[in-house]
């Protein structure tokens, strides 16, 4: 998609209807966050390294730069999960025919921030886990809401947290989110990477990602951080 630069006023108006409407949308269309999840994060304290789990909620851009922001996350890299090596392009999964989805791999310290927490940003800041195959203007199956899983523990702890939400009545429609164990994460191309960071005056930046950014400052700041994580192609360590 070619996307054009926008006026500064209109970034800005852009931003803040963009912040309205995301604000109702991925918090369910209520002004507080969900709940933290139910299971003990007991990784907190027994932790002796970092762990991985891979998020596909959308454009990966907009969960790359919610993700960096977060302290204790060590590497935010966007990227492909769900298909081969053969298929992880931007080309190829850009049509839809394939069975990658955008995502993006977090490497994060489980004694500075635990994977419930993870959770719970990626069901209230990061996307909308009511949309089925599309996020926003986004639309077919690469960008579909998952969590793709490195370990038994946090199979087991998404699903429970999906069930807490879905008895809560978090959200006015059903939660759609897939949790499935990682067959493979591949790196996205390089100009994909830090892309709100480079571009925030994208008209697309403006209007769907930077009112997430926001939200995590605004509503979770002892969990933000002004340095943002960076990015890594070289394999990462995954759950134990």
């Amino acid at each position: 998609m070619k996307r054009t630069p926008w006026s500064g006023a209109t970034i800005l108006a852009a931003a803040i209807a963009a912040s309205a409407v995301w604000g109702s949308r991925a918090a369910g269309e209520s002004a507080a966050p969900p709940p933290l999840p139910a299971p003990v994060d007991t990784a907190a304290v027994t932790a002796t390294g970092p762990d991985t789990v891979v998020f596909s909620g959308g454009c990966f851009w907009g969960v790359q730069a919610v993700y960096q922001r977060v302290k204790g996350v060590e590497v935010a890299t966007a990227g492909y999960a769900g298909g081969t090596a053969a298929t992880a392009t931007y080309a190829q999964t850009s049509t839809g025919r394939t069975k990658q989805a955008e995502s993006v791999r977090v490497i994060y310290d489980p004694s500075r921030v635990s994977f419930g927490t993870l959770l719970r940003l990626f069901f209230s800041v990061v996307h909308d886990p009511t949309e089925k195959n599309r996020q926003g203007p986004d639309v077919g199956p690469q960008y579909r809401s998952a969590i793709w899983t490195t370990g038994d523990r946090q199979a087991t702890e998404a699903r429970a947290y999906i069930a807490q939400l879905t008895r809560a009545h978090a959200f006015p429609r059903p939660i759609v989110t897939e949790v499935q164990p990682l067959p493979g994460f591949y790196p996205a191309e390089t100009y994909h990477q830090d892309y709100l960071l480079h571009h925030p005056d994208q008209p697309y930046i403006a209007f769907n990602d930077l009112p997430k950014v926001g939200a995590l400052r605004r509503d979770f700041p002892d969990l933000w951080r002004d340095r943002p994580a960076p990015w890594k192609t070289d394999p990462e360590p995954s759950s134990r």
